[in-house]
């Protein structure tokens, strides 16, 4: 199950766990570009309007997942927004709609997942930021609603190992995707901040993706508790 999972990262892992031959729900406010994986894999993929903010429409989801594919097995809590201001002109409300959907929607997919993780042994994956360790002039609520979702992923995984239930967080560097795209299409912003990357670029919603596919996987079963920083080396100084 994937929040946010049909547009931008979300959908990349929707698609990366559907390669992987998983049946995936994508939930979201809107279907956005759900009918692209419906066309790909129609028997494995299920979309589910889901508001993250509210504890009765993520207990439906969950239970709508089960209900269709007969198990939990993953949960990425991946929605999120960002409403950019420095703390002088944030609006109260744009605050409020950072913390309820990046930090409460997180709370919420957890809380209502763990009755059917215990069943499963499954696990769960927060995507937070690099922005959640790096200071953005600018950015106060997304920075600070990502680093308390960091926070979160490490006492939970605590507190739900003796179930046998995992929880890790995906932090993701500047990807090709909305503001990461809008970086490289402006050729003298893109210049300045070219140096920052040590790989030269920016991310591939892909390559952030097939991250997910790995904590979700036999092969990080011991992982747990960890914030894995897919962002290619970046400077943020």
């Amino acid at each position: 199950m994937v929040t946010g999972g049909t547009r931008g990262l979300g959908f990349a892992i929707a698609r990366e766990f559907l390669n992987e031959g998983m049946s995936v729900v994508c939930a979201s406010r809107t279907p956005g570009d759900f009918k692209v994986l419906e066309e790909e894999c129609p028997d494995r993929v299920r979309y589910w309007q889901t508001d993250v903010t509210s504890p009765e429409s993520v207990a439906g989801l969950m239970r709508a997942a089960v209900d269709l594919f007969g198990r939990l097995d993953v949960v990425v809590a991946n929605a999120g927004v960002n409403r950019d201001g420095k703390v002088e002109r944030l609006d109260p409300a744009d605050w409020d709609v950072m913390v309820g959907t990046n930090l409460t929607g997180v709370y919420l997919c957890t809380h209502a997942a763990v009755p059917y993780l215990r069943e499963s042994g499954g696990t769960i994956i927060n995507v937070s930021s690099s922005m959640a360790t790096r200071i953005t002039v600018g950015a106060a609520g997304y920075c600070a609603t990502k680093a308390a979702v960091e926070m979160f992923t490490r006492v939970t995984a605590i507190e739900l190992g003796r179930y046998g239930i995992r929880v890790n967080a995906l932090a993701p560097g500047i990807l090709a995707e909305g503001m990461g795209k809008e970086l490289i299409q402006n050729d003298r912003i893109w210049e300045k901040y070219r140096k920052r990357f040590a790989l030269g670029r920016v991310g591939d919603v892909a390559e952030a993706a097939r991250a997910a596919v790995f904590l979700a996987s036999d092969d990080a079963s011991y992982v747990n508790g960890d914030i894995l920083e897919v962002n290619g080396g970046l400077q943020w100084a």
